[in-house]
C-alpha cells in the first residue's frame, strides 16, 4: 500500500513498534536458533532504519505493515526465518535505497532472490498488456524456484485487505477486484483455505458492500440458534465416540459470508434458504500409521447415527487434492431434517488444511515430505511448462495460470494405474496433454474404460484412459474449444503459433510485393497500421489472413499513402443487435450527467456497457477501451473483477452528478411457479401502481414454472428497487434479479 514521508515518531509509536516486533519474536522464540533470532533482529533494524519517517494512508508509521506481513507468515502459514526476514524487508528494494546487492551482502542468496521475487517490476509496457500481469508472471517465474515468494505475497495482499479501509474507493475496487480474481484462488491451491476464505470476504466487503453487510448480520443474529443446535447435533456422538476410545476435539464453525453469497446466488435462495450455514469439523489425535483407520472409525460412528447422503462423501484421505488437503467430507441428516456437513480429519491433516503445503513444505525447518508434495510439485512442473512457452504474452499467462487454479478435480488414471489428477470436465485430449505435449500434439482419440471416444470426451473420476497417437496428426485450433485445462491451451496455442508463422511468412513475402507496387514504404510501422485498420490482433494474423486469401489484396483500395507511409481512415463495421440484452445497450440514454476522471461527461467519448447495464445511483466505473471510447460498468459488474485486476491502469473514477429525469432503460428476470393471471398481476403493478412504462415483457412456462424477462424505463436504482420491492408479494415468485449479461465484453 502506498507510503508518504514524514520524518517524525511519536514516543507512542515507537512504543507500538517495539511491542509489535516483541510480539512477533514470543510466537516463534521456541522454533528459532539464536542465529535466527539474530538475523531476524537485524533484518528488523534494516527495515526500521530504511522505513523511518515513512507512513501508510490510514497515517500510521510504515515499518507496522512488514511486521504484520511477517506475523502473518509465522502464525497463520508457518514459515522459518528467511522468510520472516523477507517479509520484514520486502518493501525496502522498491520502496527505498537498499538493494538486492545490499541484502544478499547482509543474508544470503537465497534472501535476495526472493525479495527480488516480491519486487514489483519497472518500466514501459504495451498499451494491450497489464502492468499487474507482468509482475505476476515475475511472480510465478520466482515461485517455480522457491515457494516462499508466493507465500509472502499472499501475507502481504491479507494485510493489505486487512487494512483496505483507508484508501480511496476507486482504489479499494482495484485492489479487491485483484484479489478475488487471482489471490484468494491462488490461496486455496497452496491450501490456504483459512486465509482464502478471509480473502474472499474482504474482498466481498468492498466489491457487495451491502450484501456483506445484510449476511454478517444475519450470521450474528442466527449465531445462538446455530451454537444450540451444533450442541445437540454433537452431545449423543461425544458419548459413541469415548466408548470407542476415540481421542478428538468437536468444533463447529459458520460458513464464510462469500461462500453462503454464492450459494445464494447460485441457488437463487435467500439466507434463510441456505441449508448449510455451518459445518462441523472433527479433528482426531491419531499416530501417524493409524490416521486413515481412525479417521474412517469416526465416519462410521457418525453414519450410524445420522444418515448421510451417499452422493455427498468426499474421501480426500485415500487421494489428497493436489494441494495437500487431507479428510474425509460428508452431509447427513441432522436434527429437524437439516443437512450438516462434517470434515474428519487428523491433526496432522488439519495443520495441513489450515496452513497449507507450507506445512510439510521442503523448505521448513525440521519438516517431513509427505505424499501430498508430489502433487504440489506436479503443480508447479506445469507452471514451470506455462512459462517456458515465449509466444504468450503476460495477460495469456495469466488466464491460463487461472485455468490451473481449480478447485474441483477429478482422479483418472493409466492403463499401468497410475493416478492422475485432472481439473473437472477435463477431457480425454487435456488428458494426453497432461501425460506429456508430444502425445497431445500426436492424439487422435483414445480409449476410455476399453471404449473408444472422441477427443473431446469428458472424463470422470475413476476412468481408465488409454491413448491413441498417430504420426500424422497435427494440433488444430478446433481443439482450443474444447481443453480446459492450462497446460493443453498452452500446447495447443504454441503449436497452432507455429504452424501460423510458416504460413504468415508467405503471406508476407505478398504484402511486400504489393506495398512495392503501391509505392508504400516497407516498414514495420506500415505493417502495424494496416494491422490495426483491419482489426487484427497481430502482423503476425495479418500475414496470414493475406497468405490464405482471407484479407485479398483489393481490400487495401481505402488506404490513404502519403510519401510512403499509410493514413487510414477507420472504417464503420456495423454489428447487428436485435436479442434481448443487447437491445438494453442501444435504448440506454447519455443525458445523465457522469463526472469522469474529474471532467463533465458532455466533454468525453463514452457509453454504456451492455454487459451490466448501469443506470443512475448504481456504484459504477470507467474503462477505456482500445477503440471505444470509455464504458461505464456496475462495480459489481459480471466483468469487473476481470477488468480491475488484469487492466486497473484503465480503470477511471466515475460517479453520477445530479442527473436529469430521464428514463433508462433496465431489466428483469423473474422466476417462479406458473398460476393464472401472472402477467397482468406484473403489468398492473408496473404500469397502474407505479406509473412506470415499459417496453417489453415476455414470459415462458414449462412443467409449471413460468421465467419472465421484462425491460422498463426507470430514473434510477432507487425506484428499480421500488418495483422489485413490490413484485416481491407476488405469490408463487421465487426469485427476482437485475437482467444481465455474463458474457465477457471485449476490452
Amino acid at each position: 500500500m502506498p507510503a508518504t514521508k514524514d520524518i517524525t515518531l511519536s514516543e507512542d509509536e515507537k512504543k507500538q513498534i517495539l511491542n509489535e516486533y516483541r510480539s512477533l519474536l514470543r510466537k516463534i522464540q521456541d522454533k528459532l536458533q539464536k542465529r535466527d533470532k539474530e538475523r531476524i533482529r537485524q533484518a528488523f533494524e534494516m527495515a526500521i532504519e530504511y522505513h523511518a519517517g515513512m507512513r501508510r494512508k490510514s497515517g500510521e508509521p510504515y515499518i507496522f505493515h512488514p511486521i504484520a506481513v511477517a506475523r502473518i507468515v509465522s502464525e497463520e502459514i508457518g514459515l522459518g526465518a528467511t522468510a520472516i526476514i523477507c517479509a520484514l524487508l520486502h518493501d525496502t528494494v522498491e520502496d527505498t535505497e537498499l538493494t538486492l546487492e545490499d541484502i544478499e551482502n547482509a543474508f544470503d542468496k537465497d534472501t535476495a532472490k526472493i525479495i527480488n521475487g516480491l519486487t514489483k517490476i519497472s518500466g514501459i509496457f504495451d498499451l494491450n498488456s497489464s502492468v499487474q500481469a507482468e509482475n505476476f508472471r515475475k511472480l510465478l517465474l520466482t515461485l517455480t524456484d522457491d515457494v516462499r515468494v508466493v507465500l509472502i505475497k499472499l501475507a502481504d495482499r491479507l494485510h493489505n485487505m486487512r487494512t483496505l479501509g483507508s484508501m480511496p474507493r476507486d482504489k479499494q475496487l482495484k485492489i479487491a477486484s485483484e484479489t478475488d480474481f487471482l489471490y484468494a484462488p491462488i490461496a486455496h491451491r497452496m491450501g490456504l483455505y483459512t486465509l482464502k476464505s478471509e480473502l474472499e470476504d474482504l474482498s466481498m466487503k468492498y466489491r457487495e458492500p451491502d450484501m456483506y453487510k445484510f449476511i454478517a448480520k444475519k450470521l450474528n443474529e442466527t449465531k445462538r440458534s446455530r451454537n444450540r443446535y451444533i450442541n445437540n447435533f454433537i452431545t449423543p456422538l461425544m458419548k459413541l465416540f469415548k466408548e470407542k476410545n476415540l481421542k478428538l476435539d468437536v468444533y463447529g464453525r459458520p460458513k464464510s459470508i462469500h461462500s453462503i453469497w454464492s450459494k445464494m446466488k447460485k441457488q437463487g435462495v435467500s439466507f434463510d434458504e441456505v441449508y448449510d450455514l455451518f459445518a462441523i469439523r472433527i479433528i482426531v489425535d491419531s499416530e501417524l500409521d493409524n490416521e486413515k483407520s481412525d479417521c474412517w472409525s469416526v465416519y462410521s460412528v457418525i453414519s450410524d447415527m445420522y444418515r448421510p447422503n451417499p452422493n455427498r462423501l468426499r474421501d480426500w484421505i485415500s487421494n489428497p487434492k493436489s494441494n495437500g488437503y487431507e479428510a474425509l467430507h460428508t452431509t447427513v441428516v441432522g436434527l429437524k431434517g437439516k443437512w450438516v456437513e462434517v470434515q474428519i480429519r487428523s491433526k496432522r491433516m488439519h495443520e495441513v488444511a489450515e496452513k497449507g503445503v507450507a506445512a510439510h513444505w521442503k523448505y521448513k525447518e525440521g519438516s517431513s515430505i509427505t505424499q501430498a508434495d508430489d502433487g504440489v510439485d506436479a503443480w508447479l512442473a506445469s507452471i514451470q511448462s506455462l512459462l517456458n512457452d515465449k509466444d504468450q504474452n503476460a495477460l495469456e499467462l495469466v488466464n491460463n495460470f487461472k485455468m490451473n487454479l481449480f478447485s474441483a478435480e477429478i482422479f483418472v488414471f493409466t492403463p499401468k494405474g497410475d493416478l492422475i489428477r485432472l481439473r473437472r470436465e477435463a477431457t480425454a485430449l487435456d488428458f494426453a496433454y497432461d501425460v506429456h505435449s508430444d502425445i497431445g500434439d500426436k492424439c487422435i482419440g483414445a480409449k476410455v474404460n476399453q471404449k473408444l471416444v472422441p477427443l473431446s470426451y469428458v472424463l470422470k473420476t475413476g476412468d481408465q484412459i488409454e491413448i491413441l497417437t498417430s504420426k500424422k496428426q497435427k494440433p488444430s485450433e478446433d481443439w482450443l474449444t474444447f481443453v480446459v485445462t492450462g497446460k493443453a491451451k498452452s500446447a495447443i496455442k504454441k503449436a497452432v503459433n507455429e504452424e501460423l508463422r510458416a504460413i504468415a511468412e508467405d503471406g508476407k513475402i505478398i504484402l511486400e510485393r504489393k506495398f512495392k507496387q503501391l509505392k508504400i514504404n516497407v516498414s514495420d510501422e506500415n505493417f502495424l497500421t494496416i494491422t490495426n485498420y483491419f482489426k487484427y490482433s497481430s502482423p503476425l494474423d495479418l500475414f496470414a489472413a493475406v497468405a490464405t486469401n482471407k484479407l485479398k489484396i483489393g481490400d487495401f483500395k481505402n488506404l490513404e499513402i502519403l510519401h510512403g507511409i499509410v493514413k487510414t481512415n477507420k472504417p464503420k463495421i456495423q454489428t447487428k443487435k436485435d436479442n434481448f440484452e443487447e437491445t438494453v445497450a442501444k435504448t440506454l440514454s447519455k443525458n445523465a450527467e457522469l463526472i469522469i476522471m474529474g471532467q463533465s461527461s458532455d466533454q468525453l467519448d463514452y457509453s454504456f456497457a451492455p454487459c451490466c447495464n448501469p443506470i443512475p445511483g448504481d456504484d459504477v466505473f470507467g474503462f477505456i477501451t482500445i477503440s471505444d471510447g470509455i464504458k461505464i460498468h456496475r462495480t459489481n459488474c459480471p466483468n469487473s473483477v476481470q477488468l480491475m485486476s488484469k487492466y486497473s491502469y484503465r480503470v477511471v473514477k466515475t460517479s453520477w452528478n445530479n442527473q436529469r429525469e430521464v428514463a433508462f432503460l433496465a431489466g428483469l428476470k423473474l422466476y417462479g411457479i406458473d398460476s393464472m393471471g401472472i402477467i397482468s398481476r406484473v403489468s398492473e403493478i408496473i404500469t397502474n401502481n407505479l406509473h412506470i412504462n415499459m417496453k417489453s415483457i415476455s414470459f415462458e412456462s414449462k412443467d409449471g414454472i413460468y421465467e419472465g424477462k421484462i425491460m422498463l424505463y426507470v430514473t434510477d436504482s432507487e425506484q428499480l428497487e421500488i418495483v422489485i420491492s413490490q413484485m416481491k408479494a407476488i405469490e408463487g415468485l421465487v426469485s427476482i434479479t437485475r437482467f444481465e449479461v455474463a458474457e465477457e465484453q471485449s476490452v
